[in-house]
């Protein structure tokens, strides 16, 4: 056998951290080695009554109790576990209340903790001052305190009893607080990691979180796409009539100004809540159908004739649904702009139920270079559709694309 590998778990630096870890618990049962004291004095004392006694033992033991069964008990434990013991443990769910197997595998981890804890601060301040007098005794230090003591069958004067005693005392030591660390690390993912329930609300968080990093992405591709292409139509108008209608240079030079400041806030509330983990408020308002108006103007600047037609309030739509809608609008509208000809009619309809919306405009001749109207912009009105339960026709129809989006608007609010 190697002397070095058998002395490896005696100066690990993983054992020093499982000793503080043990350590901690040793400190903690303090409060408790405390009460139980004051109690037992209290019980043997023939001037307390004993019922009185009795009682105040009762409420004690409750108010010790209640911290093991806390939910913070349980994440300050598993963050002492990840520092001091090396397991990659994972924090509790947020916003998810532990069942009942959950807290009970984690009181049964504290409570373990406290008593072995308790049991390794009574050796290092018992066997450890034992061990070390004893060593010492070897080179005449405090032999005159040990050899007039008698520990079981050793006398004091027997030094090179005693010394070897102490040697095994402080190795037998510091290999319990190895294996007992050990047996903690071993253990610590059963008692305290997640549960079934835990391990299903952790992913439902990481599947709502990827969606909304989803959402996020759609919604800056869909401006960002918009205002590129709203920018490219008005500024390739502008030049074609530069030296003869200053004016309406003047107007897209303007709208371009207008569309790119409007992008520029996406952008920055995008990412905004892409720094933002804490959930908190966005860096700019998004936009709802109430902006439907402005889409419209700023879609005609490039040249573009819209005909839109509305039925019923648009305030009346939900919040998470006019969100929606409009960037299905925007989208329709950027590649009507960009791959349709001729003008465009717009419908939107608000009924009590449902929020009814119609695109249509000419078809124009297939350029080898366009990707046409099935690509990322069709498939991110797919995805809005569908996050909505609604239903989506698109399509050429009679040498004209229209579009038609049903959302419903129950539930939505």
């Amino acid at each position: 056998m190697n002397p070095r590998a058998v002395l490896v778990p005696l100066v690990a630096g993983s054992t020093w951290r499982r000793g503080v870890f043990l350590l901690l618990g040793g400190v903690l049962v303090l409060p408790y080695a405390l009460l139980a004291v004051t109690f037992a004095q209290l019980l043997t004392d023939p001037d307390v009554p004993r019922a009185l006694a009795i009682g105040l033992l009762v409420i004690a033991a409750a108010i010790a109790l209640v911290p093991v069964f806390l939910d913070g008990s349980r994440a300050l434990e598993i963050a002492a576990v990840r520092a001091l013991l090396g397991v990659d443990l994972p924090d509790p769910t947020p916003g998810h209340r532990p069942d009942r197997e959950t807290r009970l595998r984690s009181a049964l981890w504290i409570a373990t903790h406290l008593a072995v804890g308790g049991l390794v601060m009574t050796a290092l301040f018992s066997a450890l001052p034992m061990a070390v007098a004893f060593i010492a005794q070897q080179f005449g230090i405090g032999d005159e305190f040990v050899g007039r003591e008698q520990f079981g069958p050793l006398s004091g004067w027997d030094t090179r009893w005693v010394t070897a005693t102490g040697v095994v005392l402080l190795v037998g030591l510091g290999y319990a607080v190895a294996g007992l660390g050990a047996l903690a690390v071993s253990m610590a993912p059963v008692l305290l990691g997640p549960a079934q329930a835990e391990r299903i609300a952790a992913l439902e968080a990481r599947a709502a979180g990827l969606a909304e990093r989803n959402r996020l992405a759609r919604d800056l591709h869909d401006s960002v796409g918009h205002a590129l292409t709203v920018a490219t139509l008005q500024a390739g108008a502008a030049r074609q009539v530069l030296d003869r209608d200053p004016e309406f240079v003047r107007r897209a030079l303007t709208a371009i100004e207008e569309t790119g400041r409007a992008a520029m806030d996406d952008l920055d509330h995008v990412l905004g809540l892409l720094r933002d983990s804490g959930g908190g408020t966005a860096a700019a308002p998004q936009r709802t159908l109430a902006d439907l108006d402005r889409l419209v103007t700023d879609t005609r600047a490039t040249g573009l004739r819209i005909d839109c037609r509305r039925t019923g309030d648009p305030a009346d739509v939900p919040a998470a649904v006019s969100r929606e809608g409009y960037r299905i609008l925007q989208e329709g509208l950027t590649n009507a702009a960009r791959y349709g000809r001729g003008p465009v009619t717009l419908r939107l309809d608000v009924g009590p139920d449902t929020l009814d919306l119609e695109l249509v405009n000419a078809l124009a001749p297939r350029r080898r270079s366009s990707p046409g109207r099935g690509g990322r912009g069709l498939d991110g009105i797919r995805e809005r559709v569908l996050l909505l339960g609604g239903r989506l026709t698109a399509g050429p129809d009679a040498g004209r694309w229209r579009m038609r989006v049903r959302l419903p608007m129950a539930g939505s609010r």
